[in-house]
């Protein structure tokens, strides 16, 4: 098949990221429990090879995968899920996908491939069910609750205790009374609803949101002596949870990361700067000194 240099010096390119995503299906069909979810990384990674033998035939070379490429994005989607890890992947491809369309009538399967890239392969990646993906409002209402909760406690604390050391115990008894609250009360909220989720799983998803985002938040007062620089590692450390839990939603489910992080931010940091002074407030108005 006779194409021009730069054509064939593109296809390589397309053909070794077709290669590695293929490595990277396979392997990741292999370690996945699931049987619905394996037989659609299988497909997957049969359009992939599929995809890389059609370009093989326009270049005449074999192609080798990314090795790290491979073992980078199997690791992130063992960690932190198969959609998560998949979307993130094809979101960094979009542009390489995206050109296939432009060498159609040079290589007439281009046009094929860049169909299957961007709508079957779609397709297929919305069929995979995971279970963290299914509770993810059990994990939101754990991680919202406590971000607003604790950082407005942790910041009223701050003025009226001035003690990190106090800080960190009264805030840590609070925040485990108040996550296992939350935790019964989606317990009690999924069994009212009588929605496909089982209550007790929802329940552990908000409860364990919750306490994480406790420990986080209460681990400068275990660490700092200064109560104004902790409270000030703890409001970063709130908005780098905010940022990457909603990072990781906005990826896994397609959604707006840029609003949805500039809402919790916003709450979250507004009750704290409210928690503030009304602990300042009460400190010196009760007269009362620790």
């Amino acid at each position: 098949m006779n194409i021009s240099d730069s054509t064939k010096k593109q296809f390589l390119v397309f053909q070794r990221n077709e290669i590695t995503e293929y490595h990277i299906y396979l392997r990741l069909a292999a370690v996945t429990k699931d049987a619905a979810n394996r037989e659609v990384l299988n497909r997957i990674a049969a359009d992939e090879l599929r995809h890389y033998e059609q370009l093989k035939k326009a270049t005449g070379q074999d192609a080798a995968p990314d090795r790290f490429k491979v073992w980078k994005y199997v690791t992130i989607a063992r960690m932190f899920g198969l959609t998560f890890g998949i979307k993130l992947m094809e979101a960094g491809e979009v542009g390489a996908q995206e050109s296939y369309g432009k060498y159609k009538t040079e290589f007439e399967p281009a046009g094929l491939i860049a169909a299957d890239e961007n709508d079957h392969e779609q397709e297929l990646i919305g069929m995979i069910d995971e279970e963290r993906l299914r509770y993810t409002g059990s994990i939101v209402l754990g991680l919202n609750d406590a971000l607003v909760e604790l950082t407005g406690t942790l910041a009223g604390f701050t003025l009226a205790l001035q003690n990190t050391k106090l800080i960190a115990l009264t805030g840590l008894i609070a925040g485990i009374a108040a996550g296992l609250s939350m935790a019964v009360s989606e317990y009690f909220s999924t069994q009212a609803e009588g929605t496909e989720q089982h209550p007790v799983k929802a329940a552990v998803y908000t409860g364990v949101a919750y306490f994480i985002t406790v420990l986080v938040l209460i681990a400068p007062y275990l660490i700092f002596k200064n109560y104004y620089v902790c409270l000030g590692i703890t409001l970063m450390l709130s908005v780098l949870v905010i940022a990457s839990f909603n990072y990781y939603i906005a990826v896994a489910k397609d959604l707006n990361f840029r609003k949805r992080f500039m809402e919790m931010t916003i709450l979250s940091l507004s009750v704290a700067a409210i928690s503030f002074f009304v602990g300042l407030l009460l400190r010196k108005f009760t007269g009362i000194e620790i």
